[in-house]
């Protein structure tokens, strides 16, 4: 499909997009109700880090070769047969609990086959977006996705603890199940395809060249070697900015616990925010102008917020930051889409994701071990905002991220070139 021929948010993409915001929102609730299923059965925080951890293992198992392996299917197919698996698997919890006996490993287990499906429908939603909107408009399409994203993040809990008066917290579960009928129900619904229309056949391979190929194109390639890179000094210095944050804000804003959970809602509502104004933001500014200045602005509220003692005049910093820092990984992820060819577009945000959710847990614990030893949170908090501005200072003047756009502008010249070689062939 030609630029063309696609239509800025299409109807294909508002049925992407419905299904993908109830399946958020389902999702916000297992969010939510995995840890306090956790601590009710243990009451261990041993255990509660078991359960994150859960989460971050399949990303350095398999996530290279989950990135292959979407890019060599049908997406849409895989993509609605994960969202039927992971509908099942979550119904495991309530049904176990209720005709059974729930432990603690099945919680385990159930967490870390979620997160492996969902590294796989996430590299096809990926490369999805493309086929569903034009090059123009991919930065309105991530903000919109991740603004609902986001506020799921806010509104889910809520709900979800709404209903417990109703059910119990294993059957609010449910409800994510369902929303991944939904979603399958809507991908279904979609009449185009999420691949790359087909070119002559090529020589058969295998995931592991497919993968290497992968690698060799980022390494390669100087915005996309230097995006990753720098994602995962971000993810490795901001980690304990997310990590202990419940400790700054007893310890500096003496916030209570209702104050802690608005402080969690801010940083998701600020999200929201810069989500939805990411595509009109995109169409005033270059990439390199809004991603590398909100990423310095994200360091800037951030050593605010860390000299703050007072609760009210805190949240917006924290707000302001965690909007920004979504605005950063919207654009990055949107340049990735127009760069990259399709047929590689899922082993790419395979590669990225398994560098920069690496970095977390290793930034989260050094992070705590700093401050266990400074016994200075604040200092922590301002310090790692100086780091953050270096860091993009850095990468916006002294690497290619500084002059990105020529490389959509390349990358779109070369699309118009095949697609003017194809009309010709077939006059």
């Amino acid at each position: 499909m030609t630029d063309g021929e696609k239509h800025a948010l299409s109807p294909d993409f508002w049925k992407f997009w419905a299904g993908q915001t109830i399946s958020n929102l389902g999702s916000s609730f297992t969010q939510w109700a995995v840890p306090i299923l956790v601590y009710q059965l243990t009451h261990s925080a041993v255990n509660l880090g078991i359960a994150t951890a859960a989460t971050f293992l399949p990303y350095l198992m398999f996530g290279l070769l989950i990135g292959a392996w979407m890019d060599r299917v049908d997406r849409k197919r895989a993509m609605i047969a994960l969202d039927w698996l992971n509908s099942i698997v979550i119904l495991s919890i309530p049904l176990v609990a209720t005709f059974g006996h729930l432990t603690v490993w099945w919680i385990y287990a159930v967490t870390f086959l979620q997160s492996t499906i969902f590294i796989a429908f996430s590299a096809g939603e990926f490369a999805a977006i493309p086929s569903l909107v034009s090059t123009d408009d991919l930065v309105t399409a991530n903000g919109r996705i991740q603004a609902t994203f986001s506020a799921a993040q806010v509104v889910g809990p809520l709900l979800a603890g709404a209903l417990l008066s109703v059910f119990s917290i294993t059957w609010v579960m449910a409800f994510d199940a369902g929303s991944f009928v939904v979603s399958a129900i809507s991908l279904s619904l979609i009449r185009g395809s999420f691949n790359p229309p087909r070119e002559t056949p090529k020589e058969a391979t295998t995931i592991l060249h497919d993968v290497r190929e992968g690698l060799r194109y980022v390494l390669s390639h100087p915005v996309l070697r230097n995006i990753s890179l720098m994602m995962a000094l971000i993810n490795f210095v901001t980690a304990s900015t997310f990590a202990e944050l419940v400790l700054f804000a007893d310890q500096r804003l003496d916030a209570s616990k209702r104050q802690i959970g608005l402080l969690f809602a801010a940083g998701s509502a600020g999200v929201v925010v810069t989500g939805l104004l990411a595509g009109r933001l995109r169409k005033r500014f270059s990439f390199t102008a809004l991603a590398m200045t909100s990423l310095m602005l994200m360091g800037l509220c951030t050593i605010v917020f860390a000299g703050m003692r007072w609760f009210w005049a805190a949240l917006p910093f924290w707000a302001a930051a965690g909007g920004l820092g979504i605005l950063f990984n919207i654009n990055t992820g949107s340049l990735r889409q127009a760069i990259v060819p399709n047929h590689l577009l899922s082993r790419v945000l395979s590669i990225a994701g398994v560098l920069a959710w690496s970095a977390i847990p290793a930034g989260a614990i050094v992070g705590g071990w700093v401050i266990s030893v400074t016994d200075n949170v604040a200092l922590v908090y301002g310090v790692i905002g100086l780091l953050t501005i270096c860091i993009a200072a850095f990468f916006r003047f002294f690497t290619a991220l500084g002059d990105a756009q020529r490389y959509v502008d390349e990358r779109k010249a070369e699309e118009q070139r095949a697609a003017s070689e194809t009309e010709a062939v077939l006059a």
